[in-house]
C-alpha cells in the first residue's frame, strides 16, 4: 500500500520530488520497525505506532523531525481510510511533540542595501548571473526550487511580473520592480551572447550554459551574504524570510504577503509578524517616556 500511496502523492497531489522522498523515507523506516513485530503498516495499531514514536525520541531525533514523521503517518492512514483498506485511523489519538518556536532568521535591510548598492559584482556573465540570483530571491521571495524552475517565458517585462510554479504545481504571479526587469534583460542579453541558442528554456544557467542546480544557488547565496553579514545560517531561504519580514515591517497586508509567498494558509505567514512585533517593541522602548 505504501507504493500505491506514493503514486497518489506524485500523480494526483503532485507533490515535489523532495517531499515525495521525505514521505517515502519516513514510511519505509516505519515499515522496517514493524518488521520486528511481523506487522504490515496497514495492520499496525495505535500501540505499535506509539512505540515507534517513542523509539525515535529515544534515538535522539529532534522533535520537529519526529512530528514530520507523525504527519507522514497521519496522511498515509487517511489515504488508507479513503481506500477502505482500514476501518479506523490508528493515528487519531497520537499527539505531536512540543517544539520550541524559532523565529525566521532574516537579513537587515541596511545589509542588503550594502550588498546590492556597494558590492562590486564581476562584469562577466557569472557576475551578472550571481547578482540576478540574489535579486530574484530577495525581490520576489520565491523558493530556490521555484527559481531553478523559471523559464524564459515566465518573465513578463511589459507587465513587470513573473509567473512562478510553486509547490504542488500551483502557479502564482509575482510583481517585480523596474530595476529587476532591467537586470533580467541585461542578463538574458549577456547569456545569449555567451552561449547562443540553448537546447532548453531555463532562465538561470551555469557557466557552461546548462540549467542551474540547487548547490550552485546555495553556494552563490552563502558566498555573497557572507560578505555583508555574520549570520551563522546563510541560505536561499534566508532571503525569502527577509523579503517577507521587510514587507511586513513596511506596512504590507498579511494576506497580500501570504499570496506573494505562495503559502496555503495564513498560519504559515503569521510567523513573520513576530519579527515585526519585535521591531515595534524596540521603537516603543526607545520612544515612549513610560517604556
Amino acid at each position: 500500500m505504501i507504493d500505491s500511496y506514493l503514486r497518489y502523492l506524485e500523480y494526483e497531489k503532485r507533490y515535489s520530488r523532495h517531499t515525495l522522498t521525505a514521505y517515502k523515507t519516513d514510511l519505509q523506516q516505519f515499515a522496517t520497525f514493524l518488521g520486528a513485530y511481523e506487522t504490515l503498516p496497514e495492520k499496525a495499531d495505535y500501540r505499535l505506532i506509539r512505540l515507534w514514536v517513542i523509539s525515535l525520541v529515544e534515538d535522539g531525533l529532534h522533535p520537529q523531525s519526529v512530528n514530520r514523521k507523525i504527519a507522514s503517518l497521519r496522511s498515509f492512514y487517511k489515504f488508507l481510510l479513503r481506500k477502505q483498506a482500514i476501518d479506523k485511523d490508528p493515528t487519531a489519538p497520537l499527539q505531536a511533540l512540543k517544539t520550541p518556536r524559532n523565529l525566521p532568521v532574516f537579513v537587515q535591510e541596511k545589509d542588503l542595501d550594502r550588498l546590492f548598492d556597494h558590492y562590486e559584482f564581476s562584469d562577466d556573465f557569472a557576475g551578472l548571473r550571481d547578482r540576478l540570483i540574489l535579486e530574484l530571491l530577495y525581490g520576489t521571495g520565491m523558493r530556490r526550487a521555484e527559481l531553478l524552475g523559471l523559464t524564459n517565458e515566465a518573465i513578463d517585462k511589459t507587465r513587470r511580473q513573473i509567473k512562478v510554479l510553486g509547490k504542488r504545481n500551483k502557479e502564482r504571479i509575482i510583481p517585480v520592480s523596474a530595476g529587476l526587469v532591467e537586470l533580467i534583460g541585461k542578463y538574458i542579453q549577456e547569456r545569449n551572447k555567451t552561449f547562443g541558442r540553448l537546447p532548453h528554456n531555463k532562465l538561470i544557467v551555469t557557466d557552461k550554459g546548462a540549467p542551474a542546480y540547487p548547490v550552485l544557488v546555495y553556494r552563490t547565496v552563502v558566498r555573497y551574504l557572507g560578505s555583508v553579514v555574520s549570520l551563522d545560517k546563510k541560505s536561499p531561504h534566508i532571503l525569502r524570510h527577509s523579503y517577507a519580514t521587510h514587507l511586513l515591517n513596511n506596512g504590507a497586508d498579511l494576506n497580500a504577503v501570504k499570496d506573494l509567498l505562495g503559502h496555503a494558509s495564513l498560519a504559515a505567514t503569521q510567523v513573520y509578524t513576530h519579527n515585526s512585533l519585535e521591531k515595534l517593541k524596540k521603537v516603543f522602548k526607545q520612544a515612549h517616556p513610560k517604556a
